[in-house]
């Protein structure tokens, strides 16, 4: 068994457990970090190597270019590290004494978008029923759901997560709460969880961003595991209005309501081109960008996406999975 991650400045905070990392402090690893993270302090090979072996049990073999940690320098990240533990203490007390405090990782697509976390936290980023991350030691499907940068490179943030006591939420479902004050958060599997779901309404208060850890694949990818890559479509050209009219049909208002403001934001120029599609994909993930695409050479509404409005994705996934592969 791994030896836990430990607050290398003194006594943790009483409502957390063994695998929590301390607060917010500077430290030392090399490479470039992303902002409002600084270079991480002497865990930082310890994050390392758990990423670098969770991947290996599956033949990849990623390279680590940086460690960085969460610097906590502005006013407002200082008070969601200070609401964070106010809610691990509550949370205890109300669970007998064990808030159940975990770490988890989140795939980001871009360092600006880790950049918006560390500044206004998670709210925005959760899509559909809550804030989907995945257990430290299984961080393939948070890379899976990462994108590839402009300087091909991905990067997950490693966060401490409050679970409290957890329920079975299965990936196909559309609760997007707690099914009774008994319950704190959602798992994929009760007794050997893959998958974390934090609600919207405690996003910004259970979820904590410790560390970014950059990496890349530095040579092709072989064996049965696929890592998505950048959204490459060879479709004919989509003006965004038609888009956003299109993923109004399927995805919920505040989704697009997001969508509509980075359009918006583009056009002013307060982002740019590749930081926009970044986003979107994001929100509206590549399956259905794919599928929509297609479906707009037919000028139709893929029949599965527009009764389900999108929620039922596992159904379609090896279809989707063909329809990516004849598009990239």
């Amino acid at each position: 068994m791994d030896p836990p991650i430990h607050h290398p400045l003194g006594k943790r905070p009483a409502a957390e457990d063994d695998s929590v990392i301390s607060d917010c402090e500077s430290g030392v690893s090399g490479g470039d970090t992303a902002a409002g993270f600084v270079p991480a302090d002497e865990n930082a090979d310890l994050v390392r190597t758990r990423f670098v072996r969770g991947l290996a049990a599956h033949g990849l073999k990623p390279e680590v270019l940086a460690v960085g940690r969460n610097a906590c320098s502005s006013v407002m990240a200082q008070a969601r590290q200070h609401s964070f533990h106010v809610f691990a203490r509550a949370v205890a007390k109300l669970r007998d004494g064990n808030a159940n405090v975990k770490f988890a990782w989140y795939g980001a697509s871009s360092k600006e978008e880790i950049s918006d976390i560390v500044q206004n936290g998670f709210f925005g980023h959760a899509h559909g029923n809550g804030l989907r991350l995945f257990p430290q030691d299984s961080p393939l499907e948070s890379v899976k759901s990462s994108v590839v940068d402009k300087d091909g490179l991905r990067h997950l943030l490693l966060c401490r997560v409050i679970l409290g006591k957890t329920e079975l939420v299965p990936r196909d479902s559309n609760q997007c709460r707690s099914s009774s004050e008994e319950f704190d958060s959602g798992v994929d599997d009760l007794s050997n969880p893959k998958e974390y779901v934090i609600w919207c309404n405690q996003i910004n208060t259970h979820v904590l961003p410790e560390y970014v850890l950059s990496f890349r694949f530095p040579s092709p990818l072989k064996g049965h595991v696929k890592i998505g890559e950048p959204l490459r479509p060879s479709s004919p050209w989509m003006a965004f209005p038609a888009l956003i009219s299109v993923l109004s049909k399927i995805l919920p208002p505040p989704d697009i309501a997001y969508i509509a403001k980075f359009h918006k934001d583009y056009r002013e120029k307060r982002i740019s081109r590749y930081e926009l599609i970044q986003k979107v994909r994001v929100i509206a993930g590549d399956k259905l960008l794919f599928s929509v695409i297609k479906s707009f050479r037919a000028k139709k509404i893929p029949a599965s996406f527009k009764a389900n409005k999108g929620n039922e994705w596992q159904a379609e996934s090896q279809q989707l999975e063909r329809l990516q592969h004849q598009w990239t």
